[in-house]
């Protein structure tokens, strides 16, 4: 299914164009962390890579593409090079990195589904592996980093939920037989815009209703 969605050689570019982004924000992260060179790169191959190999392991896609593909264990080497050189320029550019982030997350969601649900899971776990696919690996960088994964944190705009929305409408479409190139373009996009409206609106999802405590907040 996920061919006849997008050719190899145009899912082939999304992907590394994907991995790039997400393993210069994890190159970052050790950057910030004043973690060595050898740090550097094994953030960026995790968080590039982290939320596929988890993904192709629980469907047994193996070995998995990242193991399989030179062009996508080494994309994150040079991200890794390139934050360790030039990574004050790269931190000037963080909006742009921001988008480009955002793109990959829509399209990793979208893809992670497709491809779980072509290795026989139902939809509710194909959407489920859709957003590990999209997210997983920023959550290994961020425990890597001995930081609370932001997923996981109230105070960092929406990034689960966008990814939710677009595996959520992959399965939809799956469901009542409307997934085609264009279907699955719209589930991309709509993930990439709400995850952009959450950065630029600083949207962030409710805690626990009617809360109280006498403790003081935890950063």
């Amino acid at each position: 299914m996920l061919n006849e969605l997008f050719t190899p050689s145009v899912q082939h570019a999304l992907d590394i164009v994907g991995i790039f982004v997400f393993a210069i924000s994890g190159a970052l992260l050790a950057v910030r962390k004043n973690f060595d060179v050898f740090g550097i790169a094994v953030l960026a191959e995790v968080t590039a890579l982290g939320g596929g190999l988890f993904r192709d392991l629980i469907i047994g896609a193996v070995p998995p593409a990242a193991f399989t593909d030179l062009g996508y264990f080494t994309t994150p080497l040079f991200a890794a090079v390139l934050v360790f050189f030039l990574h004050p320029h790269v931190e000037r550019i963080q909006v742009g990195v921001n988008v480009f982030d955002a793109a990959g997350l829509g399209l990793f969601c979208v893809t992670g589904t497709v491809k779980a649900y072509d290795y026989g899971l139902g939809l509710t776990a194909s959407a489920a592996l859709g957003l590990a696919t999209a997210v997983g690996g920023g959550v290994l960088r961020d425990v890597l980093a001995n930081e609370v994964p932001s997923l996981l944190r109230w105070d960092r705009d929406l990034y689960a939920v966008p990814a939710i929305v677009g595996a959520t409408t992959i399965v939809l479409c799956i469901r009542f037989d409307t997934l085609n190139a264009f279907t699955s373009g719209a589930a991309v996009i709509a993930a990439f815009v709400l995850r952009l409206l959450a950065l630029r609106f600083h949207w962030r999802a409710p805690r626990a209703y009617n809360r109280r405590s006498a403790t003081a907040e935890e950063n």
